[in-house]
């Protein structure tokens, strides 16, 4: 069972000056898309390589709701002793109307930008090839094989569009802190 600590209890510690490290264990689009101050970033799929890296002596685990930080926790469990997991995540800190640090000028992360549209590419590509030409299969089957592809080389085509994007590029803003803007 994992140490729970609630958006309320962890600013109070933070306030108090007390040593907690914040890690946010969602993946780096998601991060640069909005993060608590402080937070660094180790993508799940990172943790285990990166054992070495939680170094506080309390380790405040969070993502966008729990679920993700609560797996990070049951992985670092037997590696950390004071392992904190932030109750509702980014999402929880965001509702209680605390400032968050954003590198991209894009709300959603580039991961989500690429599921939402590789949904709709499937969904019109199935129902014209219902209601218009049976051809338009294709288009379904093309965006399939391009998130196999992505799945199994971690090289995603649509992302690296995505990427260039306006909204998708870091901010220009050097007056902000570590180049973040802050969005509240």
């Amino acid at each position: 069972m994992n140490k729970s600590i609630t958006v309320s209890e962890l600013t109070a510690s933070l306030s108090r000056g007390e040593n907690v490290q914040l890690v946010d264990v969602r993946s780096a689009g998601e991060y640069a898309a909005g993060h608590v101050p402080q937070a660094i970033n180790i993508p799940l799929e990172q943790v285990e390589a990166r054992l070495g890296d939680f170094a506080g002596s309390q380790v405040a685990i969070l993502c966008q709701s729990g679920t993700r930080a609560g797996m990070a926790c049951e992985i670092l469990r037997s590696h950390h002793n004071d392992l904190l997991l932030v109750e509702g995540g980014t999402s929880a800190w965001m509702n209680a109307g605390l400032p968050i640090f954003q590198s991209s000028s894009s709300a959603w992360s580039l991961e989500r930008q690429v599921r939402a549209i590789a949904g709709i590419l499937v969904l019109i590509g199935t129902v014209l090839s219902i209601a218009v030409a049976p051809g338009w299969v294709f288009l379904a089957m093309f965006v399939g094989l391009g998130l196999a592809f992505a799945g199994i080389t971690n090289i995603c085509g649509m992302a690296l569009l995505l990427a260039k994007l306006p909204w998708n590029r870091p901010n220009s803003n050097s007056l902000k802190p570590q180049g973040c803007e802050v969005r509240s």
